[in-house]
């Protein structure tokens, strides 16, 4: 390949770093490679910012490797860490386990990205870095046009969508209210405005409201917290971890029985499920129970039975929990299109509050406060408004009323997965018809190769990593998911340009 081979990549938060260090490692013929991040959070995106060390991955060093076929790169790193600050922090005191701090971790991707692209450097590369952000794409005959908000365009050969999630959504309409905190990070700086006797109402139950409980607790708030949502499900609590590899509910399996019929039913998927539970020892149906009846079962009483059953010898959660980030992505494009539908609407919400479960010590201090009458849980919230004489007025479905000094949004960002900041730059895409919208959220996308596609064919030059991916993947932002893409569309873009570059010698002229 010559140095006119080039890829940008549209954003620099995890998802990119991924795609890099996969890169670094391909060994292949040098090119160029630009980044254009506009934020002061490179590398870090917005959930690993520098920030309070009291907000912890939810995964173990295992799961949160940004190397591909390497599950230890981040527990080196860690351990290095260790000998150098003298420190080893983050062990979970509820099951032995480790969940390194964000911020932390925010400093592995930063290193982890500076080393792949000096690897790559060192292979003939050339690595620019823009800080600026994109606003509108051209699909030009073999090239890819990128304009920046500044007014500067550059082509590319390849480029790969890497723009991540968007920020809380504002529900209530409650922006620019005095004492509304629209985004919750970074925490440290956020939650200054909060006085210790406030009364603070979160909105949301996920793991950003679990962040902001939890750094409340940390600085010694002394005023009452309110869990304000819908449905009032909490993330599930991780399980100690246990080693073991998924037999029958794999990639290749999946592929296998697709390659029999056009498409997969739930009946299909449980029958393989059932095989990796049976050889487990594991009760597939009682995982299903456990997803069913989420929404019957008193939010603090499954708290507590969770807690409860950290050290669990069962393996049905700990199945689920690989199988969905490790073969849910080869599962959901060859399911049955009204399958799909019902698992979205009925299901999305409790899989990924198991699947992307909290570390049993956070659950342990939520439950404490709990128990000191300090945290309340309030399901079935019909609105929330500014108060005539300040704070704010809460309704619930109960009929329940009560006024917070203060109300921090941490509901999950909108369904379409494409935030708000690359809107132009997606609009402009579909506009000239490079890209089309997923009806179940981001943009259509090959599985195979993550190539963008319009009408069922993918374009060789253009990409998407992470959240955009969201509809043509189920699940799509944990770091294993952004891994096993990033060497997709790594491997898809070398053989591509090399098939392209090959042509060319072919058909230049004998003694050229």
């Amino acid at each position: 390949m010559s140095r006119g081979f080039s890829i940008g990549v549209v954003g620099g938060g995890a998802s990119a770093v991924c795609l890099i260090d996969a890169l670094a490692r391909a060994q292949g013929e040098p090119g160029s490679i630009t980044v254009f991040e506009p934020s002061a959070n490179l590398w870090r995106g917005r959930a690993y910012q520098t920030d309070t060390e009291t907000l912890k991955v939810n995964a173990t060093p295992d799961d949160m490797s940004v190397r591909a076929g390497d599950h230890a790169h981040f527990e080196r790193w860690l351990e290095t860490r260790d000998r150098i600050v003298g420190v080893r922090d983050g062990v979970d005191r509820w099951s032995g386990a480790r969940f390194a701090p964000r911020t932390v971790y925010g400093e592995y991707l930063e290193q982890s990205a500076y080393s792949a692209l000096g690897d790559l450097r060192r292979q003939g590369w050339q690595v620019h870095l823009v800080g600026e952000g994109v606003n509108s794409a051209t699909r030009l005959t073999d090239r890819v046009l990128l304009r920046t908000g500044a007014g500067r365009a550059r082509a590319f050969d390849y480029v790969v969508l890497c723009v991540g999630g968007d920020s809380p959504k504002d529900v209530y309409g409650l922006t620019g209210a005095p004492g509304f905190v629209g985004d919750p990070y970074p925490i440290t700086d956020k939650l200054r405005t909060i006085e210790k006797q406030d009364h603070v109402a979160i909105i949301g139950s996920g793991l950003t409201a679990v962040d902001i409980i939890l750094s409340l607790a940390a600085q010694g708030h002394l005023g009452k917290i309110s869990l304000l949502s819908r449905r009032g499900v909490l993330p599930g609590v991780r399980q100690k971890p246990v080693p073991f590899e998924l037999r029958h509910f794999t990639a290749e399996r999946i592929k296998s029985i697709a390659e029999q019929r056009r498409e997969l039913t739930i009946d299909d998927i449980s029958a393989v499920l059932r095989a990796e539970f049976r050889d487990s020892g594991a009760d597939l149906d009682a995982v299903v129970s456990e997803i069913i009846r989420v929404d019957l079962e008193d939010p603090l009483d499954r708290l507590r039975r969770q807690i409860d059953e950290v050290d669990s010898p069962h393996m049905g959660l700990r199945i689920l929990q690989r199988a969905v980030p490790e073969t849910g992505p080869d599962v959901w494009p060859v399911l049955r299109e009204e399958e799909k539908v019902q698992v979205l609407r009925t299901h999305y919400r409790t899989i990924m509050s198991l699947c992307c479960p909290m570390p049993p010590g956070s659950a342990g201090v939520l439950l404490e406060l709990v128990e000191d009458s300090q945290l309340a849980i309030h399901p079935g919230l019909q609105d929330i408004s500014p108060g005539e004489k300040g704070g704010f007025e809460v309704l619930t479905a109960m009929g329940e009323t009560f006024v917070a000094d203060k109300v921090i949004s941490a509901v999950n960002a909108s369904e379409g997965k494409i935030p708000t900041s690359a809107l132009p730059l997606v609009t402009t895409l579909m506009r000239s018809g490079a890209a089309s919208r997923h009806p179940h959220g981001g943009l259509h996308l090959a599985r195979a190769t993550s190539r963008l596609t319009v009408n069922g064919r993918p374009d060789p030059r253009l990409y998407g990593l992470g959240n955009i991916a969201a509809g043509s993947l189920f699940f799509t932002f944990g770091v294993p998911s952004l891994v096993d893409r990033s060497v997709d569309i790594v491997t898809s873009i070398l053989e591509h340009a090399e098939t392209v570059i090959s042509a060319r010698a072919e058909a230049v002229p004998v003694g050229v």
